[in-house]
């Protein structure tokens, strides 16, 4: 399995938590080193299942140093809209996933990243920033284009959204504000402790304010 721009690792932990052999793929040398070790605690705590692998490899979405068909599963977690050339990271992640193989992207949801941008020009300009929105509809469109059969989404992160419009707000720099600090508490708890009563919230506003959009793709199993 494949985390495509993994970053902190988040998604990689998990695949490989759960008996995956996976493969962290970043440009970031910095946030792959920190994967690499946590991947070595993982191992020396016995939190992954005898059999599994976990690895990082550095390099380009646009030119992964993979062969053809090499994944069976890719994660592409909010990547695309930092890509000034998304569809041709898209070709290449159809290149590298085997015939028949899922995968799961991710981008930012059209409506709390409209008000984000709204709030904000310096969440949007600033350096590896986003540099464009999606409507599922277009990701959807460039997914298809690119020769993936598309199948169901579902949205992500409701409570997450909350707390970016208050960054923008407050400068998203300024993690000292009183409001930002409040309502990331609020995040960790939740994350740490998944009351009901969040995750009941949660799931009742993913469908109007979900941070994120997750479309689920396959590679057909023959050649169009």
């Amino acid at each position: 399995m494949l985390d495509l721009g993994c970053g902190g690792g988040r998604h990689a932990f998990e695949i490989y938590r759960r008996g995956a052999d996976v493969v962290a793929f970043d440009q970031n040398v910095g946030d792959l080193a920190e994967v690499d070790t946590m991947f070595a605690a993982m191992r020396a705590e016995g939190e992954a299942p005898e059999g599994a692998t976990a690895e990082t490899v550095k390099g380009d979405a646009l030119d992964m140093p993979f062969d053809d068909a090499s994944f069976d599963r890719v994660v592409a977690a909010e990547i695309f809209e930092h890509l000034p050339h998304d569809t041709a990271a898209m070709r290449e992640l159809f290149r590298v996933l085997k015939p028949g193989g899922i995968a799961a992207v991710t981008v930012p949801s059209f409506l709390p990243e409209r008000l984000c941008w709204a709030l904000s020009e310096q969440y949007h300009t600033n350096e590896g920033g986003h540099i464009r929105i999606y409507t599922r509809a277009e990701l959807e469109a460039k997914l298809k284009a690119t020769g993936f059969e598309i199948g169901p989404h579902h949205h992500a992160h409701a409570l997450h959204a909350p707390y970016w419009w208050i960054k923008c707000a407050v400068g998203t720099d300024n993690d000292d504000h009183p409001l930002a600090q409040a309502y990331h508490r609020m995040l960790v708890w939740d994350m740490l402790q998944a009351p009901k009563v969040t995750r009941v919230a949660e799931r009742l506003l993913n469908p109007v304010i979900g941070k994120s959009v997750v479309v689920y793709v396959r590679k057909p199993r023959t050649a169009a």
